[in-house]
């Protein structure tokens, strides 16, 4: 892992193993493994991993300042760092990892409760005994170490223990980048329908992403799908909010038809920005891609949510609009 032999040396070689004391923090913490965006590797289902050592305070990983508990455990395919952390100094990081700390204070209070919501989902859905509770990367949500603006600091203090329920459960408070025009239904991305993500109509004409083209050589499609010879891809159907639902590949020997979802993930979350694309075409031996929108387009859309601040809209209202249905209340065990 990408900072794994620099805690494990400060962890076993200063402090040794197993010398943090159980009761560091108090109250609900996150259970976060530290990933690199550029290595998204978890470990595998099966795979056992074993605690190493821990220690507490403000240690510095790859240019970033982490603080809480820093456990170091070594599994069958490597050694993992995570960082166990009160819930609420989690969610300034996340906030400044996912948001510039510029932007309108109801936009970030917006994007508190929703990384809150988020958080506390997963952490009671997590497996009895799980070493962690979520990745800090867009596994699940982005997640930073290092000083926070006060900004930050004022949107997630004002906001403390608030989260999003739906029938008095905390939900699945799906966010992303660029709507591109419209917000997806969660079935067509999670295969599970919920009536607190369905589609609705945005404005994200802020976002660089709104509208962008890539150009990807036939070539490393072929390598990413594990296909030959590529004559053409056309858009086989459409969700209900526009996007890519089924991709027609015509090969030499035939057709066959893929997911869009699984294309972006194995093409690459940044080569094709989402699955709102608006044209395909082929120049030689490059595929041309047209589209609007960055992420998987459930739930929150953040650049629209800036744009609702800008026009005086606050975070409760801009929730609302995002997860209807949904209420904000504190969470209890906080």
């Amino acid at each position: 892992m990408w900072i794994a032999s620099a805690i494990l040396f400060a962890c076993i070689n200063y402090f040794g193993v197993g010398c943090l004391p159980t009761d560091a923090s108090a109250g609900t913490s996150v259970r976060v493994l530290l990933m690199d965006n550029k290595d998204l590797k978890v470990p595998a289902k099966e795979e056992r991993l074993t605690r190493m050592g821990a220690t507490a305070g403000d240690v510095l990983l790859s240019g970033l300042k982490y603080s809480g508990i820093i456990e170091v455990w070594k599994g069958d395919n490597g050694l993992y760092v995570i960082n166990d952390i009160p819930l609420e100094d989690y969610i300034k990081g996340v906030v400044a990892a996912e948001m510039k700390s510029s932007w309108d204070i109801e936009a970030l209070k917006a994007q508190a409760v929703a990384a809150r919501t988020y958080a506390i989902y997963q952490i009671l859905n997590s497996a009895p005994g799980a070493p962690y509770n979520l990745t800090s990367t867009v596994l699940d949500q982005a997640y930073k170490g290092g000083n926070i603006s006060s900004s930050v600091e004022k949107a997630v203090d004002e906001t403390k223990g608030e989260i999003l329920t739906y029938g008095g459960k905390p939900i699945a408070a799906f966010y992303h980048s660029t709507s591109g025009g419209m917000t997806e239904d969660a079935a067509e991305v999670f295969g599970k329908e919920l009536p607190y993500l369905k589609p609705v109509k945005t404005n994200s004409e802020l976002s660089p992403y709104f509208m962008w083209e890539k150009i990807i050589p036939v070539s490393e499609i072929e390598k990413a799908l594990d296909v030959q010879g590529i004559k053409d891809i056309s858009i086989d159907s459409y969700t209900v909010s526009g996007r890519a639902r089924g991709i027609k590949i015509t090969l030499e020997t035939g057709t066959v038809t893929i997911p869009a979802i699984r294309m972006r993930k194995k093409i690459g979350w940044d080569r094709l920005p989402s699955t709102l694309i608006t044209r395909l075409s082929r120049n030689n031996s490059l595929m041309v891609f047209e589209g609007r929108g960055y992420g998987h387009g459930v739930g929150m859309c953040q650049w629209s949510c800036l744009q609702m601040a800008k026009e005086g809209m606050t975070y409760k209202q801009i929730l609302t609009y995002f997860y209807p249905g949904t209420t904000i209340q504190l969470y209890e065990n906080r």
